[in-house]
């Protein structure tokens, strides 16, 4: 193996990496010839299949920072890991499938901050437009870290120079071909990601001796590691409840409420259900019934993805030998950063040992196809937001469409040189999870609490709407710089969850106030914004009724709802 780069891939693995960056811009190039105008830049013309949003939902979602933040998280606390998708996500997203995204859909909004307008108006509207511009910044710039990661591991490039061709990558599919070509490419990636992983869990399992000698080997490992690694018990490794190695709390009755507060409720339905990037996929399918459908046919492969993501971590953290030294305390040299291997390293070295060339070269591929789809969800949904809410409304009114396709194209290639510089942030941090959690607690949850109370409560008034935003994210970013003063200490997780906590409290008990001393909209204005005042058939598919029993809503989220209890049981 050569010096200079942590993965020694050959010519075949190149032609496989190859072959799939031109299938990539072939798509991009094709989907530029249906954008006619911005409704299909942005939003794909409404027109795409339930199936086809479905996975795009999922695959937008499956981006760098789930894969390789999800195996930091394997490698370093085991399987508590699965809340973040049993408990962190597949409730939230049967959720927003039945109860919310009629309201979305119907209202034929383009954008969350848009449905905030429309039901609390400019104060709201802004804070909730900038606040999104810059989660988006700051999220791309993650995926564009560990995409630059695997550059620069492959190649041994400089982070810098790997970090500017990993953009322009990413720059040229969504410019060509907006939306549709992100959605198409994302269907791809779905597919390439899983043929990536799954070979490298089956034969990483095989090399451990299958999952009896994969709990033997964390165990001896647990027991054996000095008591300063502050390594979790193996019985907390290996038990999904009660989570302890994850939220950090010592009592297991704080963990579970933790986790099921903190990170089922208020970051999860914060996130699946006001995070745009998502909604985005939805809204691009071609009825209601399809929309709704969107994020129930996500939740399918959503609760399988911890095999194939979180499995390889905790594989890698006995079996690579770098990360046994990390586990121990120690701070072995190399890793994508070039600055020592850390936890967000354990799938890329898990390949490197047990991957022959060619299934090497897929799994390269599969990871590129992970970090381009997050990249590229982040992006357009920026543009879309950057380009409606904050350009067109408060900048230059009443333009031409062409002039506002023209700014969503600018807007792509700003977000692309900013997120270069975003990703240094990311960089500082040896789990990525750990940061993502911290920036959802700041921009998710507080716009969860005032968008749920806002959809369920009539009388809560526009000037609460932003005054409870404000004070929300406020809040949060009082707890996280508290935590990092040392002034709270929870190690894991737990202080991202105590902030989302905080920020969705905060802003629940501030805009109750403000609205029982502040002004409502009329009530005929709310048609569509508030459950109460919106005819039930503005919120269901009339055609949906004569679908066969498996093709509608209701019956497919409760077979989802079945299926993530048992696996909560299970494991």
């Amino acid at each position: 193996m050569s010096s200079d780069t942590l993965i020694d891939a050959n010519w075949l693995d190149y032609l496989l990496v190859a072959i799939y960056f031109g299938f990539v811009l072939g798509i991009g190039v094709m989907a530029r010839r249906s954008v006619s105008d911005s409704i299909d830049f942005f939003l794909s013309g409404r027109s795409l299949p339930a199936w086809v949003t479905g996975l795009a939902f999922i695959s937008a979602n499956l981006g760098a920072v789930e894969i390789m933040g999800m195996s930091a998280n394997g490698a370093e606390i085991g399987l508590p890991t699965v809340h973040y998708f049993w408990v962190g996500a597949v409730p939230a997203m049967l959720f927003l499938g039945v109860v919310m995204m009629p309201f979305y859909y119907g209202s034929k909004v383009r954008s969350v901050p848009e449905f905030m307008f429309r039901r609390f108006g400019t104060g709201a509207h802004l804070v909730n437009a900038i606040s999104f511009a810059v989660a988006q910044l700051l999220i791309a710039g993650v995926n564009l870290a560990l995409l630059a990661g695997i550059v620069h591991a492959l190649l041994g490039w400089p982070i810098w120079i790997a970090l500017v061709v990993a953009g322009a990558i990413v720059l040229s599919y969504i410019t060509l071909g907006g939306l549709s070509a992100a959605i198409y490419n994302e269907v791809l990636q779905f597919f390439v990601i899983v043929a990536s992983l799954l070979p490298l869990t089956l034969i990483g399992l095989h090399r451990v001796g299958g999952w009896g000698g994969l709990t033997d080997k964390i165990t001896a490992a647990a027991h054996n590691a000095p008591a300063d690694a502050a390594v979790a018990p193996a019985s907390q490794q290996l038990e999904s409840w009660p989570g302890q190695a994850l939220s950090g709390f010592d009592s297991s009755l704080l963990s579970v409420i933790g986790i099921v507060f903190g990170l089922g409720f208020v970051l999860s339905f914060g996130y699946w259900t006001t995070n745009f990037v998502e909604v985005q996929r939805a809204m691009a399918s071609n009825s209601i019934s399809s929309a709704r459908k969107t994020p129930i046919i996500g939740a399918f492969p959503k609760m399988f993805i911890p095999f194939i993501v979180i499995i390889p971590g905790m594989i890698s953290a006995v079996l690579v030998q770098e990360m046994v030294d990390l586990k121990n305390g120690g701070t072995p040299s190399g890793g994508a950063s070039g600055d020592g291997v850390a936890y967000n390293d354990a799938l890329l070295l898990l390949m490197r040992d047990v991957l022959p060339n060619g299934l090497l070269g897929l799994a390269i591929a599969g990871l590129l196809a992970a970090f381009m789809a997050g990249m590229a969800a982040n992006i357009s949904a920026f543009n879309t937001v950057f380009s409606y809410d904050l350009w067109q409304r408060y900048i230059r009114k009443d333009h031409s469409d062409d002039y506002y396709l023209r700014i969503g194209r600018l807007a792509t290639v700003a977000a692309t040189v900013i997120a270069i510089f975003t990703a240094r942030i990311a960089m500082g941090y040896t789990n990525v999870m750990d940061y993502l959690q911290t920036l959802f607690g700041f921009f998710n949850a507080p716009l969860f609490a005032t968008f749920i109370l806002g959809m369920f409560w009539k009388r809560m008034t526009p000037t609460a709407g932003w005054v409870g935003l404000v004070a929300g994210t406020l809040s949060a970013v009082a707890v996280d710089r508290l935590a990092a003063a040392g002034v709270i200490d929870l190690p894991g997780q737990g202080a991202a969850f105590l902030a989302a906590s905080t920020a969705f409290v905060v802003d629940i008990v501030l805009s109750v106030v403000v609205s029982l001393v502040t002004k409502p909209k009329p009530v005929s204005e709310l048609r569509g914004l508030v459950y109460s005042e919106t005819p039930r058939e503005d919120r269901t598919d009339p055609d949906e009724a004569a679908m066969p029993w498996w093709r509608r809503t209701v019956p497919l989220a409760g077979i989802a709802l079945a299926m993530v209890i048992v696996l909560n049981v299970a494991f």
